[in-house]
């Protein structure tokens, strides 16, 4: 069976103050360092095979925090980039608000585009990994555009407000794709 771990990445300054990141490369703040190391101690006591990251440097910061304890190859995957979101990029929501009241942001990275482009990342993993326990470390439009995909659109896009460096668990169960669970935070002390 594929099993696979999708890990939010940690915290970044941008996250604090709610700007729009996106595809910008904005590092890890103090908490997501801690973030991704309480993430890295959880998963030490499970047996892992890859962990699997976005290009960007918080989810590879994510990644190699976690890597300290689970010791596996770390693979980039180009299809786990961030939404692009266009014109909103850099923007806090009350700018955002104001600038695109009716919520479309030019340039943005069409939401079917973003579905099709994660769920073939997703099948590319499992064509590469099949049978394994994988560590996935991307963003949150990311995450949430797979659950979305996944539980057609009970949860995810729209309707789940992923908390940073949250865990959510997916299998592949008689060539389907099912969500174990999703937004675990139970690790993290901050909301202990």
């Amino acid at each position: 069976m594929t099993i696979i771990c999708l890990i939010r990445h940690g915290e970044t300054d941008w996250n604090v103050i709610g700007k729009l990141q996106g595809r910008t490369d904005i590092p890890l703040n103090e908490t997501g360092i801690l973030q991704a190391e309480e993430c890295s101690e959880f998963l030490k006591t499970s047996q892992w095979d890859v962990i699997i990251t976005s290009p960007l440097k918080r989810a590879k910061q994510t990644a190699k925090i976690i890597n300290k304890n689970v010791i596996v190859p770390v693979v980039e995957m180009e299809e786990f980039l961030e939404r692009d979101y266009g014109d909103a990029e850099g923007m806090t929501y009350e700018e955002r608000i104001s600038k695109f009241p009716d919520n479309i942001y030019p340039n943005q990275e069409e939401r079917a585009s973003l579905n099709k482009r994660v769920i073939e990342g997703i099948e590319k993993i499992n064509q590469r990994y099949g049978d394994n326990k994988i560590l996935l470390v991307a963003h949150g439009a990311v995450i949430n555009a797979i659950l979305a995909v996944l539980s057609n659109g009970k949860i995810g896009s729209g309707k789940t407000n992923l908390i940073n460096a949250c865990i959510s668990n997916i299998y592949l169960h008689q060539d389907k794709w099912r969500i174990k669970d999703f937004n675990q935070i139970s690790h993290l002390s901050k909301y202990i």
